[in-house]
């Protein structure tokens, strides 16, 4: 307005007209939610649910990416591969313990011990009393027996010895890529069940097409012990690993590389990945994942797999082109409407119609992805 009433009385109202009328920030404010959700509609359409457009931006400037192992990187169903048994007890037994103590829990480790004893036709006895411990293991009352039902580290930390012929199967199923879960009844142990991971088909691929897309950092951040994590690191190629890792462990590793100067996308699928997912900047869970990521995180893959990681960085980096191209055609009438009415006379209906056709090209650009949407449709 003051711009205007200057405008006005040092050239006449035709020219203030032109400044009146010459403010970008209606149309950069059009232009940009427009183009915004043309790309969450793209998205969308290729099974990438968006909750806030911000991640989208914010994908631009992600340079780490920490995954999680079990579920994320690994098909989410394990199967048991062997069961080692201890003193006087047998496989059945032990089974059926480890089963009911895991009755109640939903991640990949219990669904897969559960589907094995459930194959077995054995009968799970009822629980009288449970207490879990995320990160370590899961503590139950049986018949008046206590099980214990987890990793060597929380066998240790409830002070029960392994013996030698479980740490050797420890290193064996190490060097194969394989998870132990010790299982103890009374603080006494009496086997473990060996279980085995599938590495999702499209992970190797996915990593070489996120470096492509700029990602300088790529790691695997687990609970699972160090051979198996460092095992499955080398094989994709990834920067590193973090091992042995409790959940608020995983979020002090994101603040740790935010801290130097990283933008971290975290992509989680368990209770376990909780915390870490709300320190990222952004974060990412797939479908059929546990209801506390799926919540949590800003971008969920909805057919369960991560195939389309890669297009939802190349969405992110389509939609900062495409506001970009928005600002430069809310600013370029402006400045070419100032100039002329300064220096060349511009009329006002001149300037109008400079104005309207930067913006009506403007809403084209900020439509374009409906076009690839009609694309994917055909």
């Amino acid at each position: 307005m003051g711009g205007f009433i200057l405008t006005t009385f040092l050239f006449g109202t035709s020219a203030g007209l032109v400044v009146l009328t010459s403010h970008f920030g209606t149309r950069i404010r059009i232009l940009a939610p427009l183009g915004t959700f043309s790309h969450l509609k793209l998205a969308s359409q290729k099974g990438i649910l968006v909750k806030d457009g911000r991640a989208l931006e914010g994908l631009i400037q992600v340079d780490t990416i920490l995954f999680d192992k079990t579920g994320t990187l690994t098909n989410t169903a394990l199967s048991v591969f062997k069961i080692i048994v201890c003193d006087d007890y047998g496989e059945d037994e032990l089974l059926t313990y480890a089963a009911a103590a895991e009755s109640k829990m939903t991640h990949p480790i219990a669904k897969a011990i559960l589907n094995h004893a459930k194959a077995s036709n054995l009968s799970l006895p009822n629980l009288d009393d449970s207490k879990y411990q995320v990160g370590y293991g899961i503590t139950v009352s049986i018949e008046n027996r206590v099980i214990q039902v987890g990793s060597a580290r929380f066998m240790k930390t409830e002070e029960i010895v392994l013996p030698e012929k479980i740490e050797q199967a420890m290193s064996d199923a190490h060097t194969q890529g394989h998870s132990i879960v010790m299982v103890a009844v009374n603080s006494k142990f009496i086997g473990a069940i060996e279980l085995q991971s599938v590495v999702r088909s499209e992970v190797k691929q996915l990593v070489a097409n996120l470096r492509q897309h700029g990602i300088k950092h790529i790691a695997i951040v687990s609970g699972d012990q160090s051979p198996p994590t460092k095992k499955l690191a080398e094989e994709l190629g990834m920067d590193d690993y973090f091992s042995d890792i409790l959940p608020e462990e995983k979020a002090n590793i994101v603040e740790q590389l935010q801290k130097e100067g990283k933008s971290v996308a975290f992509v989680g699928d368990g209770i376990n990945d909780a915390i870490a997912m709300t320190k990222a900047n952004v974060s990412i869970s797939l479908t059929g994942a546990s209801s506390i990521a799926t919540d949590i995180a800003e971008v969920v893959l909805m057919d369960g797999t991560l195939h389309h990681l890669t297009d939802l960085f190349e969405i992110a980096k389509q939609l900062d082109t495409n506001l970009q191209a928005s600002l430069g055609m809310s600013l370029v009438p402006t400045a070419i409407n100032l100039t002329g009415v300064f220096f060349f006379n511009l009329g006002y209906t001149t300037a109008i119609v400079i104005k309207n056709m930067a913006f009506f090209v403007g809403l084209g650009n900020a439509m374009l992805p409906l076009r690839k949407i009609e694309k994917l449709k055909g």
